[in-house]
């Protein structure tokens, strides 16, 4: 079975966006963007790793999961931004398809159906990459947790699972590297 991993950048308070749903502040340059991106090939917009002369195949993943706020955020130049990867967008307005988003699968099916449905399909891992409200609401779908620690406070913003009412859950530690930069790689699986 098919595995949901919440891979995402998050700072030391646990906001993965500022109050305005800024994310500048997360580093993206530095010692941890080699090892990281060899254990999570396949995780940047496919033109901006094309660009860098990064490859997205045989990544660990070959579907990624978005908020529409997380898909706005390359628009209006990213419209199909992870091209190497089937891409659903969890949208209220899915008949809302902004120009060159015909790759794109936009939906207003419930998130928990859809992962549930998603992880019986054959292939490799299920990329949840924001937002956080999204990931509330999947968070009992979440198998894994691969949290990419900034070294920065941003005192508010958009919470790692949202504003969403969930239940205490327990992880375990799989990995954790530190880096010169700052950045923190954590991994836990659900227990």
């Amino acid at each position: 079975m098919r595995e949901l991993t919440y891979y995402v950048a998050v700072s030391l308070d646990g906001y993965i966006a500022g109050p305005n749903g800024e994310f500048d502040t997360f580093l993206a340059t530095g010692d941890h963007m080699g090892p990281i991106w060899s254990r999570y090939r396949g995780t940047a917009p496919t033109q901006l790793a094309e660009a860098a002369g990064l490859s997205v195949a045989d990544g660990p993943f070959d579907t990624v999961l978005m908020g529409r706020n997380t898909y706005a955020v390359g628009l209006p130049h990213l419209p199909d931004p992870y091209q190497h990867l089937r891409q659903l967008v969890f949208t209220s307005t899915p008949a809302h398809r902004p120009e060159g988003s015909d790759a794109v699968e936009f939906t207003s099916a419930d998130p928990v159906a859809t992962v549930r449905a998603l992880k019986r399909e054959e292939g490799r891992g299920i990329w949840l990459c924001g937002g956080g409200a999204l990931a509330g609401t999947l968070i009992d779908e979440i198998d894994r947790l691969a949290l990419k620690i900034n070294p920065v406070v941003l005192g508010g913003g958009i919470s790692l699972f949202g504003p969403a009412e969930y239940s205490p859950t327990a992880w375990k530690p799989t990995g954790t590297q530190a880096f010169e930069s700052g950045v923190i790689l954590a991994e836990y699986a659900r227990v």
